[in-house]
């Protein structure tokens, strides 16, 4: 059984595991950069350890040292959280190399999945529709537009072994595919260590829905029903909820058979989360699978009543699902904003020192939260500084209570996202259910802009 788990993260996910550990009266040891020392999720844990300077490759990617400190604290388990080493199949052999259990699938699922070529394929397999695309590696430009004649524009170009956004960009003619294609596979090389490019095309209108998934060791696999994520910038989510005002019972059912049909043809185990792209009249298309817990993960505990990190540890000691997907049920309606140190009109990141924090609370509330007051915010980790979680009985409660948190939401100190997340939240077209992937650009933006001018 696991007793001691070691968090290979920062912020607030690795705070997020520790309660689950304390609550599980499961040992918790941390690490931490030197960038982190006064970061709360150190202070939280039972045991805390420095691994090195602030470069993630020096100290949270730092695959050799993090096991070399799992061994000394004697851990039984190490959970990856996300980002970071969540989906390195290398680390997770390491792992096991080690004697020590990764809470997560394996290393074999997970490298298949990690590239959106191999992942399209076997979801093909599995019956699982893909937005139309090339099914093998664009190797250079000529390919490319080639390619493109089949495809038809707009076309959004992919990093093959990306996410977050990075190395990906939507393109509107041949002209365009030309200057994008080298440069955004330079940055997959620089991020990735893999340039290799891939195309779908770019649905018009379509909506950002993702089951959340849970899959244990003996064959058993249930959905969590899905969350709506389509409102982003530069591709990256800044508002998610659970569930979505957009699909019928049944095309919700259909999703979630599709998504649990595929992850039990792959063998998958632990959590996971299936991506789609989702057309107006609800055809659903496979984007790609996260073999890792979600930042948005909340507010699919919010609906379900489940703690989906305690769900992790147990599938990883071995133990069968305690629940059926007939017993699981949608209770309420949640939203999540996410809280970034960044301007909030160019998205630009604004590291800093935060003098004052003063977050809301009360019931149906949530905070997780990576900062303090009296904290700096360094320029070395994503901006993410923390999440809003609310929950109600109706959507249209949720969209309140939400308004009413935010109005009394304080950060001093640095620029934030919350000037954003409070126009989002009262705009018509999020209030009618009308959020696309083209809502920061459509509606934000314009609105913004009108404003300065």
């Amino acid at each position: 059984m696991i007793k001691k788990i070691l968090i290979a993260n920062r912020g607030e996910i690795a705070a997020r595991i520790i309660r689950t550990c304390k609550k599980m009266d499961i040992q918790s040891v941390a690490v931490y950069s030197e960038a982190d020392q006064k970061a709360p999720f150190v202070e939280m844990a039972d045991e805390s350890y420095l691994i090195g300077p602030p470069r993630v490759n020096e100290s949270y990617l730092n695959v050799d040292k993090i096991i070399t400190i799992a061994k000394k604290a004697k851990v039984d388990a190490i959970h990856p959280g996300y980002g970071f080493l969540s989906e390195n199949g290398q680390f997770v052999e390491k792992c096991n190399a080690a004697g020590i259990i990764f809470i997560g699938p394996k290393s074999d699922v997970m490298e298949k999945m990690g590239s959106k070529i191999a992942a399209r394929i076997a979801m093909q397999a599995a019956g699982v529709p893909v937005v139309p695309g090339t099914d093998s590696v664009v190797s250079s430009v000529d390919d490319a537009i080639l390619a493109a004649k089949d495809i038809g524009y707009p076309i959004m170009l992919k990093a093959s072994a990306g996410g977050g956004g990075i190395g990906m960009q939507v393109v509107q003619s041949d002209t365009e595919l030309s200057k994008a294609f080298e440069s955004n596979s330079k940055r997959a090389q620089t991020f990735f260590g893999d340039g290799a490019m891939f195309m779908e095309k770019k649905l018009e209108n379509a909506r950002h829905i993702e089951i959340q998934l849970l899959a244990d060791q003996h064959g058993n696999a249930v959905h969590l029903f899905e969350r709506d994520c389509s409102i982003q910038r530069r591709n990256q989510k800044v508002v998610e909820e659970a569930p979505s005002s957009f699909l019928s019972s049944n095309t919700r059912d259909k999703m979630g058979k599709a998504a649990v049909d595929a992850v039990k043809a792959l063998g998958y185990t632990n959590a996971g989360t299936i991506e789609f792209l989702v057309d107006m009249e609800e055809n659903f298309y496979f984007l790609e699978m996260n073999t890792r817990i979600q930042v948005e993960h909340p507010i699919t505990e919010e609906i379900t009543g489940l703690d989906i990190v305690k769900e992790q540890i147990n599938i990883s000691n071995g133990e069968a699902l305690p629940f059926t997907q007939d017993e699981l049920a949608i209770d309420g309606h949640a939203i999540e904003v996410r809280i970034y140190a960044e301007d909030p009109i160019t998205f630009f990141p604004s590291p800093g020192h935060i003098t004052t924090l003063s977050v809301p609370t009360g019931e149906g509330v949530r905070n997780e939260l990576a900062v303090t007051s009296d904290y700096d915010v360094t320029p070395y980790y994503d901006p993410m500084i923390g999440k809003l979680i609310v929950k109600a009985e109706t959507r249209e409660q949720a969209i309140l209570a939400m308004n009413n948190a935010l109005s009394v939401y304080q950060i001093d100190g640095i620029k934030t996202n919350i000037p954003m997340l409070k126009e989002i939240i009262k705009m018509g077209a999020f209030i009618n259910g009308e959020a696309t992937t083209a809502f920061v650009n459509d509606y934000y933006l314009p609105m913004m802009k009108a404003k300065t001018n």
